[in-house]
């Protein structure tokens, strides 16, 4: 069975030093030394500043909504956040779950990622943020989005859960916002088995983000902030030290995948619009097809001959009850999740293998 992806595993003898480390020093969490290692390469790699690694990408979101004064509502308040419908669900849930309510508006058609044009029209007196998705890594307008936070006095938090690594005109795509996040889950291009991220453009969010990932706690006495437990530790940051010195190859070998795909299907098949200015990291492998009935039998072909891809995102979110959201129609998101399927895409596929998906992608479109 060829599965939609696959957890990279790196140098079990690198790992394994890493592991006699901490067993040597006994200290397993609490800004260990590993996490402390970590913390510095990636803020390198990545050209940023300011980051701060926590126990998963969601909790990534809620750290920094409190951190930036978003969530914390005062008697009679209901503060919102404008958001994407086209995202997986913890975009919204965390929103949700921290006290914001999620107000969707639509999707670019072609960039699959928030319509800035959209925007403008979903604020309210309630609205604190924006909170758009760099979708499958491409970027967002960030600048059309920075400048219409700006007139409003919004704070913006980007989700950037797909976008490690990605540059947009020559710097780091994470720069942007207010705060931008990712997940390092074990199904990420970069992963700890579970954890996360956030990079702040501000120091003073930071510390204070510092506090709350541990309780609120700042000496054996001192508690300053309501806080909750979000730290990483040092077994994760173990895993994502390994990952990160494989990171270059993982990131050609998916190249390679996305060029082998992309020969075989062409134009046959839409695919999203990259930002100019990007350099993609090769995260995942969306094609939108024709329509829903063509989605279905192109997935139950890949399914009959092993492969699973996945319906990714789906369902566009403002169809999801339980979040209760305010929003307007969002006709192009809802298009969208009914029609793309994310196919197989990670290290060890072969050429062969490639071509026999996308041979099928093509036999079950005719």
């Amino acid at each position: 069975m060829i599965p939609v992806t696959k957890p990279y595993f790196p140098s079990r003898e690198k790992l394994d030093k890493y592991i006699d480390g901490i067993y040597e020093r006994q200290w397993l969490t609490n800004n260990g030394v590993l996490v402390q290692e970590l913390t510095r390469r990636l803020e390198e790699y990545l050209g940023v500043e300011n980051l701060l690694l926590v126990s998963n990408g969601t909790l990534a979101l809620q750290i920094a909504y409190r951190a930036l004064g978003v969530s914390g509502a005062g008697p009679g308040e209901r503060p919102e956040a404008i958001t994407t419908p086209f995202t997986f669900i913890a975009t919204a849930s965390s929103l949700k779950w921290d006290g914001i309510e999620p107000v969707f508006v639509d999707i670019d058609p072609e960039t699959w990622c928030l319509a800035p044009g959209n925007i403008e029209a979903a604020i309210t007196p309630n609205t604190r943020a924006i909170v758009p998705v760099h979708v499958f890594g491409n970027a967002c307008d960030v600048e059309a989005i920075d400048s219409i936070a700006k007139k409003h006095d919004l704070k913006v938090i980007y989700d950037g859960c797909h976008a490690f690594g990605v540059k947009y005109k020559g710097e780091s795509l994470l720069k942007h916002g207010d705060a931008a996040t990712l997940s390092f889950h074990a199904t990420k291009l970069f992963h700890t088995a579970e954890g996360g991220a956030i990079i702040f453009k501000r120091k003073e969010d930071l510390e204070r983000a510092k506090k709350m990932i541990n309780f609120g706690i700042t000496g054996p006495e001192t508690i300053e902030e309501i806080g909750i437990n979000a730290k990483l530790n040092e077994f994760q940051a173990a895993m994502g030290l390994c990952v990160l010195d494989e990171i270059e190859q993982i990131v050609r070998d998916r190249q390679c995948v996305t060029e082998i795909y992309d020969s075989c299907l062409g134009d046959k098949v839409q695919k999203q619009r990259i930002q100019t200015g990007i350099s993609y990291n090769h995260a995942y492998y969306p094609i939108a097809l024709k329509d829903e009935n063509q989605l279905i039998t192109v997935m139950s072909s890949l399914r009959d001959c092993g492969v699973l891809a996945r319906r990714y995102f789906y369902p566009s979110l403002e169809s999801v009850t339980c979040l209760d959201a305010g929003y307007s129609d969002c006709p192009e998101s809802r298009k969208l999740a009914e029609r793309i399927v994310c196919l197989p895409i990670y290290s060890e596929l072969r050429t062969e293998e490639l071509i026999n998906i996308a041979e099928k992608v093509l036999e079950a479109c005719e």
